[in-house]
């Protein structure tokens, strides 16, 4: 149960972070706690170590947190946090519809929003359940094969 408590915070860290000029480890915290995670100093500095985050010029000139894209893969991270919420992958015209754990849906469509799957506009997300909005019908089957391979490799 603890592993999946630090994928579901993690997996927030990156939506709250994706959303919100978080310039401190003190906002992040405040952000997590109104969002219903009791954490403490020493593991918001580890989450932050461990997913990589990077202080970045925000557009008000001051530094916030980000995390930095991997050019080459989709990043571990993000595919941990694919597979564990990860439950079913459907194709409906150009949508690809995912279903996942309850309460996962958020942070599995902002983990697969940084894969920057080819042809994927955006996601929205429920409680569990995700619809991709993909520009062809040919490009959302290629997607729902990734995201299918993905979960299994």
């Amino acid at each position: 149960m603890r592993g999946f408590m630090k994928v579901g915070r993690q997996s927030k860290i990156i939506e709250l972070i994706a959303r919100h000029d978080v310039e401190t480890q003190e906002e992040l915290a405040d952000l997590l706690m109104q969002a219903g995670y009791n954490v403490t100093q020493a593991t918001i500095s580890r989450d932050i170590r461990e997913l990589k985050l990077s202080k970045v010029p925000g557009e008000n000139g001051r530094q916030k947190y980000a995390a930095l894209k991997k050019e080459s893969s989709f990043g571990e991270k993000y595919v941990r946090v694919l597979k564990e919420g990860y439950l079913s992958v459907d194709l409906a015209q150009n949508l690809v519809v995912v279903k996942t754990v309850s309460g996962m849906a958020m942070a599995v469509a902002a983990a697969i929003d940084a894969m920057h799957f080819q042809g994927v506009v955006g996601c929205i997300a429920g409680d569990d359940t995700i619809m991709c909005a993909v520009r062809t019908v040919e490009e959302a089957a290629h997607v729902m094969e990734k995201i299918d391979r993905l979960v299994k490799s």
